[in-house]
């Protein structure tokens, strides 16, 4: 663990971030740090990436360790938390929890078995009742939400249009069920729904069951009363890739609910990989695009 140094100008009560996979947990502190906060990251080992987490002060710890996580937190003063990054859920078999991670799990209880929605709901209340207080990511990277419209050069056209409709429909659906937040649809079929898998292998699976003809699209949506504290949909350059790897036309996602990693880089990149990269009202869209 590195020492945590309070810069003039910064607030006394560092920014916790708890860190899963990808870039978004740098981009949270780099932001928390502009915003005038000392930030603080636990990084769940298996998940988050060292070398992302470098260079800000961070401990690396089994996110079984729920003891030692709470206890790391505390000690350098944290209060408010973000949640934020991949993390492949576990089963709770392989969780091994310390004694007071036995304890928070007992106090998640049920919840360990339901939807991710439904978890990551019951981790906010019990972080809550230890005293801390849990920002959704936007609250402190607004940035990087994604704008309604086009992010590139490139526009779908009336076929993905409607793809784009269909796909909205059964996210929301799926969604409703606290199953996943994409799908992809290819000429109105849907080829692939997002479960446990997440949306990288949910694409190469999309790959292989593709029709002739103009390629699909990839729908990624806000569960319907999903806690926007946590798990928001989250693309990236990676997705950007994975979706022009599978054949796919565009990629369709929800404006001000949906993280972008690496924005400023996304719309060239899906440029480049010649796929639209677009953001939708899910409640105005149509088969003819978002109503006026």
């Amino acid at each position: 663990m590195r020492d945590t140094i309070t810069a003039p100008g910064e607030r006394a009560d560092p920014l916790g971030i708890i860190a899963g996979g990808g870039t978004l947990p740098a981009q949270v502190a780099a932001a928390g740090r502009a915003a005038g906060r000392a930030v603080f990251l636990v990084g769940l080992h298996g998940h988050a990436e060292p070398a992302v987490l470098a260079p800000y002060p961070h401990v690396l710890l089994r996110i079984g360790a729920a003891g030692a996580i709470l206890a790391a937190l505390r000690e350098q003063g944290c209060r408010d938390l973000v949640l934020i990054g991949r993390v492949r859920r576990p089963s709770v078999a392989a969780l091994r929890p310390d004694r007071d991670g036995a304890r928070v799990l007992a106090r998640i209880g049920r919840a360990m078995f339901s939807g991710d929605d439904g978890l990551l709901a019951a981790v906010i209340r019990v972080l809550g009742e230890e005293g801390f207080r849990v920002l959704g990511a936007h609250e402190v990277l607004g940035a990087a939400l994604a704008p309604a419209g086009l992010l590139g050069r490139l526009a779908p056209d009336a076929a993905a249009q409607m793809d784009i409709a269909r796909g909205i429909a059964v996210a929301q659906a799926l969604g409703a069920a606290d199953v996943g937040q994409g799908c992809v649809v290819q000429q109105g079929l849907v080829l692939a729904v997002e479960a446990i898998e997440g949306t990288d292998a949910m694409l190469a699976r999309a790959a292989s069951l593709a029709r002739p003809g103009p390629g699909g699209v990839l729908v990624k949506l806000v569960k319907p009363g999903q806690d926007r504290r946590a798990d928001l949909p989250t693309i990236g350059l990676e997705t950007v890739r994975a979706a022009a790897a599978a054949g796919l036309r565009g990629i369709a996602v929800e404006a001000g609910g949906t993280l972008l990693a690496e924005r400023a880089s996304l719309g060239g990149a899906a440029d480049e990989a010649g796929i639209f990269l677009l953001g939708v009202d899910p409640a105005s869209f149509t088969a003819n695009g978002d109503r006026p």
